[in-house]
């Protein structure tokens, strides 16, 4: 039993990817172009505008295994340096599960006297949430009577606002984000009805600090595109660093692309197997492949877990579908997809 336990414990720690969380997990559709889902200050970002529509699943071999489904656009209004957005999403695992809708504002600056064909902008942002998180209670069971269990459906709404900094010149961007930057939510599907002085019990700070920066070389038809994106989780100090490359070549109809993500952990936790004891550090390799059929975009990635201490062979399907409306062709002279 003390060794199911261990076990289960380092699966838990280790699911920075498939535990449910406050908001939208961050997965890796940021890369197809979709930046706006993880950036409020992202929306509308360009001329027109964009859509764009997730589902990713996890496990297929698994019963209730975690899944989630988003629905976002945002667009620029108008000739004005304003744009807006939003964002609904569905966020399941097991017997947690939590939807919710965010709404964006941005504000976008032109920097310098340069040339209009020269992009250099400072992009602030700002998303109100509101969330709907849900726990089913009703298969649990305990011989002893347990006060945390209620035995029903839980259901709590809640409010919280993100914040979003980007900044891009020419092939250069880097943005930075604060999610969930209210404290005091108090989230009470998880002590409701609890007698044992439910307020020790309470986690209320779920604030994430995001932070992205890259570049694009080539302008002709090949490109290359590196960038990192580092996460910090403020209450209980998870970090996390994607490490990704992609490329891109220009074809008749449009653009084709693909690319590569290592996501690492800098926290790790230790485990006991039947005969040895070990530490593991959340790893994934995540392929991604992409094309924008004239103003549609199509993309997949698939994220494979590595290390010993896995809770199924099977890894993380997404697929995203994307259209834009009202693009100008190459307005600024760079090569910069989010912005032309």
């Amino acid at each position: 039993m003390r060794l199911k336990l261990i076990i289960l414990f380092s699966f838990l720690l280790f699911g920075i990817n498939s535990k449910a969380q406050e908001g939208i997990p961050v997965y890796f559709d940021y890369l197809s172009d979709n930046y706006y889902l993880v950036f409020p200050s992202m929306a509308g970002v360009s001329q027109g505008g964009k859509i764009r529509a997730t589902a990713r699943k996890q496990w297929f071999d698994v019963e209730d295994a975690p899944n989630l489904q988003t629905l976002n656009a945002h667009f620029r209004l108008g000739d004005s340096p304003s744009g807006i957005g939003a964002i609904i999403f569905n966020d399941a695992n097991g017997y947690h599960s939590q939807t919710g809708f965010k709404g964006t504002y941005a504000h976008h600056l032109r920097m310098g006297s340069q040339d209009i064909r020269v992009l250099n902008q400072l992009s602030f942002g700002l998303s109100a949430t509101v969330l709907q998180s849900n726990l089913d209670e009703t298969d649990f069971r305990s011989t002893v009577v347990d006060p945390a269990i209620s035995g029903i459906k839980l259901s709590s709404t809640y409010f919280n606002v993100d914040l979003g900094l980007s900044y891009n010149y020419q092939e250069f961007y880097t943005h930075f984000a604060v999610t969930n930057a209210l404290t005091g939510s108090r989230r009470n599907v998880y002590y409701r009805d609890r007698q044992d002085n439910p307020d020790q019990l309470v986690i209320d700070n779920i604030r994430r600090y995001l932070i992205s920066a890259g570049y694009i070389f080539g302008r002709n038809e090949w490109q290359f595109e590196p960038s990192v994106l580092f996460q910090l989780t403020e209450f209980t100090r998870e970090k996390t660093m994607d490490v990704n490359a992609k490329v891109y070549k220009d074809v008749n109809f449009g653009r084709i692309w693909g690319g590569l993500s290592y996501r690492r952990s800098f926290d790790g936790a230790q485990y006991q197997t039947a005969t040895s004891f070990g530490e593991q550090r959340l790893q994934l390799i995540t392929p991604i492949i992409g094309a924008n059929i004239k103003n549609f975009l199509v993309s997949y990635n698939y994220s494979y877990q590595m290390g010993d201490i896995r809770f199924s062979n099977g890894g993380f399907h997404q697929i995203t579908l994307g259209y834009d409306f009202g693009q100008q062709e190459r307005k600024y002279d760079c090569y910069c997809p989010a912005a032309n």
